[in-house]
């Protein structure tokens, strides 16, 4: 059985030695090890995976043994089962070429997760949901009705268990108090134009002002619009001979592998909230 172990805590000697030497101790085979240490902050940042060499062990049982060692350094911890699979709730509008990314890597098995449920303010993509065999839930959005389909959707997120939201070009602004329900479990995408490009028609800006990069931004939801801790960016060279009808092609293919990757870190357990920002041990 293989797991992994994410911790944080305040930065010290003996952390690593700690760690290992646990893990030693019950016979377990460390098969990677990132660890990172902030000197602004005074945190400590780590992640390992590991074996059972002898077949043995749960994750509860490991959890359990490992109380002590993280109460001696104050961690915050999680042990995962490498083997579990992350339940992804997907939320989408009319753009679809995020969603028809993750579909084909979670097809493949590139993504190691499952997608109970598509969530969806328009209808244009329940036949690609269908074709994977997903639920889809078609609630259109209105001043009057978003209350309500919020409440729908937290009703979801308990029915199928949901472990993370993707916002997958879904172009609706969550509620401040959604947001808070769910710290580090929301993730979103959007060009890397922001700020300097601010509201509709950003690929249109952006060749009016003659651009030489563009790109995405992948980032956890908070209650600040588009303000949330930065998971992963990407860009792309381009020139004055692209319309901006091109600069979108472009764009939709850098926001789809952002978005992927993103959701990949956050599944394999990479990613570790510090403050504002984000560590993230790529692999």
């Amino acid at each position: 059985m293989s797991m992994i172990l994410t911790l944080s805590c305040h930065d010290r000697p003996g952390i690593v030695a700690a760690v290992s030497g646990f893990l030693a101790e019950l016979r377990f085979n460390i098969r990677d090890s990132a660890q990172f240490g902030d000197a602004e902050t005074g945190l400590f940042f780590m992640r390992v995976s590991f074996e059972d060499l002898d077949g043995t062990r749960t994750a509860a049982g490991v959890r359990e043994a490992f109380g002590s060692v993280a109460a001696r350094f104050a961690m915050t911890w999680a042990i995962h089962d490498e083997a579990a699979r992350a339940r992804v709730l997907v939320m989408v509008s009319k753009f679809g070429h995020c969603l028809n990314d993750l579909l084909y890597r979670y097809s493949i098995g590139a993504l190691p997760i499952e997608i109970p449920a598509i969530v969806s303010n328009h209808r244009d993509w329940y036949q690609r949901a269908a074709a994977h065999d997903i639920a889809y839930h078609h609630w259109p959005v209105t001043a009057s009705s978003k209350t309500r389909q919020e409440a729908m959707l937290r009703d979801l997120i308990v029915q199928e268990r949901i472990d993370l939201i993707v916002l997958a070009r879904y172009m609706q602004v969550l509620s401040p108090d959604l947001c808070r329900e769910f710290p580090g479990r929301i993730i979103n995408i959007h060009h890397s134009f922001l700020p300097s490009f601010k509201g509709a028609r950003p690929y249109q800006q952006a060749h009016a002002r003659g651009v030489k990069l563009i790109g995405a931004t992948a980032h956890y939801v908070t209650e600040d619009l588009d303000e949330g801790p930065i998971i992963e960016q990407e860009t792309g060279r381009v020139d004055h001979a692209l319309s901006p009808d091109q600069l979108a092609a472009v764009g939709r293919d850098i926001e789809s592998l952002v978005l992927a990757r993103a959701v990949k870190y956050h599944v394999e357990h990479r990613i570790f909230l510090n403050g504002h920002r984000t560590v993230v041990f790529r692999g």
